[in-house]
């Protein structure tokens, strides 16, 4: 059976997020399908996928390699969050669905609970499942395409400060369904662009470790039943 390529394309690019692909370091077919456990045709496919994406660059005589990023790209993403995720918002206040505030509201609870009780191992991950899930509530595929985007690099170029405040951060969230769940798309708009922006003193620039030369060795398949693009 043929290994679908955003498959392929989900598990290369967690492991550049992760840093277990390195910046900078050259990505051959050969060694990302016996790395993946795929042929070559898929992850051919994924490649050319993730340079679109700006997470791969081809270079003559070396082929394709992980992209290094400057800092003005990393900020340039920030930036860009800021104006796409209030659009985002709005957009969900209009065409949101009942299932979309439920697993919302849900998400909100969970969080809030847990930063309450100082559990904050998982709370970046709920973030994460509460803006994805507010992006889908925009009923736009091209924005969501965008924010989503937005979301991996940024976790690649940045790490979240864990000092920042997350009882504040989940009662913003809290906000913002509530006026989604309303259908107020401009406070949806305003209390998201004001989330985002107290947000961006959290992140901190990532800096990459010196290139060692290769990929790092272990190994997995693709897992073709669980994997997110």
């Amino acid at each position: 059976m043929r290994v679908p390529a955003h498959s392929v394309c989900t598990a290369i690019r967690d492991d550049i997020v992760s840093g277990v692909l390195e910046r900078g370091g050259r990505l051959t077919e050969e060694q990302l399908a016996r790395r993946y456990g795929v042929s070559r045709v898929p992850v051919r496919e994924a490649l050319r996928t993730l340079e679109s994406e700006g997470f791969v660059v081809s270079r003559r005589h070396v082929g394709a390699c992980v992209a290094e990023p400057t800092e003005q790209e990393a900020a340039d993403l920030l930036e860009i969050r800021t104006l796409l995720e209030p659009l985002g918002a709005a957009r969900a206040a209009r065409r949101r669905t009942e299932a979309h505030l439920k697993v919302l509201r849900g998400l909100v609870r969970l969080g809030q609970e847990r930063a309450r009780r100082g559990q904050g191992e998982d709370l970046r991950s709920l973030g994460g499942w509460f803006h994805e899930t507010l992006a889908q509530a925009s009923g736009s595929p091209g924005l969501t395409a965008l924010l989503t985007q937005l979301r991996h690099k940024i976790d690649w170029m940045y790490a979240v400060d864990r000092t920042a405040q997350p009882v504040e951060t989940w009662a913003e969230h809290g906000a913002i369904v509530d006026a989604v769940a309303r259908g107020d798309a401009e406070r949806a708009r305003a209390l998201t662009a004001l989330h985002a922006e107290r947000s961006l003193g959290a992140h901190r620039l990532r800096r990459p470790e010196p290139l060692s030369g290769r990929v790092r060795t272990s190994q997995h398949p693709v897992n073709t039943a669980g994997a997110r693009n």
